[in-house]
């Protein structure tokens, strides 16, 4: 019986024309990362498990794809192993490698490794796929591509400034219209000191990044669901609902949290920020959201995230400060910041705003018809000279009905179609026919090859 073909719940095809706009995207951010000095690495597809395990939560764990041992995988296993029912500790007897769930651990466990080759501060960028056992819905997938950029071994804020720079330079490059939300995860901590539940900063932070989803009054019974008190409740009001211009923004907390001296450190690194980002022209808004509250297990300083304004789609952008990327691998003390750009989402937005260039797909842009043996012995040398032209060229393979070859150039949206015939043999000329327009003139090679 044939088996219908199928791939994994999950996991998608791209066509060549998907391809061309993956491949736009990814080459545009490429360039923008290099543009401010940042150097490509990669990582293996699969690492050690001791390497994953335990660095994303006991929920992280389970959605790590584990990867049988080769040849005889059952080998040392015992059947108490097996009959003890322990998934955890069966997997860990059958497999000693992973599917990459990030790129944030295998690049710390990179840095760590090669320690004494890096020259610090290091900006490194990657663009690679990650894998999740996640539950497949829609635009949710387990296996897809983030394209991370980091600095590491400076605690300079002049990087956030940066990466503000970058993300503000690539979607300038989409035409995407974006609003460019920061906050500081210090600031965050002072709020929670100041109202007196330090211990409640992640069920408080949950709590108000929901503001613009569910509204003021859901939140605040979300906080009482958490046993914040009234008097908690009401002096965060203000804040939640803080108004009016990054700086005015910042005014109000420096009166509302005096008394935290680690919110006066966030509000001062804000302030830095500020002062650098207003003496570039930036296309992006930049907006102070102190609802904005992602990673708080991870970031220690600066957050960022990136929204789109003319789609209604969630965050196409992400990142933050952190203390101690490498903690995790016996080397503390590692500062570093860094922002991912979720390529997928970026693909979405724009499809549905018809932003791609034309030239960006990258189809072939001539066609040479073929007429037989004696035409394509004729063609290779000269089609050979258009390509050296870096003009994108086929010829079509064999010598079938012009119809067919014309409607092969229609489908793949070849714009211009190359006629040489005997005619055109003995003059010395080429026949060039504009697809769009109908079009057709005489020239030579080397006013075809001006005409590209």
């Amino acid at each position: 019986m044939t088996t219908k073909p199928s791939i994994p719940k999950g996991t998608r095809d791209f066509s060549p024309e998907e391809m061309a706009k993956r491949n736009y995207i990814f080459n545009t951010i490429r360039e923008v990362y290099e543009l401010y000095g940042f150097r490509q690495i990669e990582t293996p597809a699969m690492e050690n498990l001791s390497t994953l395990m335990g660095k994303y939560g006991e929920e992280g764990d389970k959605l790590l794809f584990k990867i049988l041992n080769s040849g005889d995988f059952m080998r040392g296993v015992q059947r108490e192993d097996i009959d003890a029912g322990n998934p955890g500790h069966l997997a860990a007897l059958l497999c000693e490698k992973g599917l990459r769930y990030d790129l944030t651990v295998p690049f710390a466990r990179f840095v760590v490794q090669h320690r004494d080759e890096l020259q610090l501060p290091f900006k490194r960028y990657q663009i690679q796929p990650v894998w999740r056992a996640d539950r497949p819905q829609k635009g949710r997938y387990r296996e897809f591509y983030q394209c991370d950029a980091d600095v590491v071994g400076s605690d300079s804020l002049i990087n956030e400034v940066e990466l503000v720079q970058i993300v503000d330079t690539v979607f300038s490059r989409f035409n995407i219209r974006v609003c460019i939300k920061i906050n500081n995860r210090k600031i965050l901590s002072g709020i929670a000191e100041i109202i007196g539940e330090s211990d409640k900063i992640v069920d408080i932070t949950v709590a108000i990044d929901k503001l613009d989803k569910i509204g003021l009054d859901n939140v605040n019974d979300e906080l009482r669901s958490k046993e914040l008190s009234e008097g908690a409740i009401a002096r965060l009001q203000p804040i939640i609902m803080l108004k009016g211009t990054n700086r005015e923004k910042l005014a109000i907390l420096k009166k509302e949290l005096a008394a935290s001296e680690i919110a006066m450190k966030g509000i001062a690194e804000m302030e830095f920020i500020l002062d650098r980002i207003e003496k570039l022209e930036l296309t992006a808004d930049l907006e102070l959201d102190l609802t904005l509250a992602r990673g708080l297990n991870y970031y220690t300083g600066a957050i960022f995230e990136v929204k789109a304004l003319d789609v209604q789609i969630g965050s196409i952008t992400g990142g933050g400060r952190y203390d101690n990327l490498t903690g995790v691998f016996g080397m503390d003390g590692m500062s570093g910041v860094g922002i991912s750009f979720g390529a997928d989402r970026i693909f979405d937005v724009l499809n549905q705003l018809e932003l791609y260039p034309v030239d960006s797909l990258k189809t072939t842009q001539l066609l040479f018809v073929n007429f037989g043996e004696k035409e394509e012995n004729y063609l290779l040398p000269l089609i050979s000279k258009v390509r050296a032209a870096g003009i994108r060229t086929e010829l079509y393979p064999e010598s079938a009905k012009m119809k067919k070859q014309m409607g092969y150039a229609d489908t793949k949206k070849i714009p211009f179609v190359a006629i040489v015939g005997e005619n055109e043999i003995n003059e010395g000329k080429i026949n060039l026919k504009n697809m769009l327009t109908g079009e057709q003139s005489l020239v030579t090679l080397e006013e075809l090859i001006e005409r590209f």
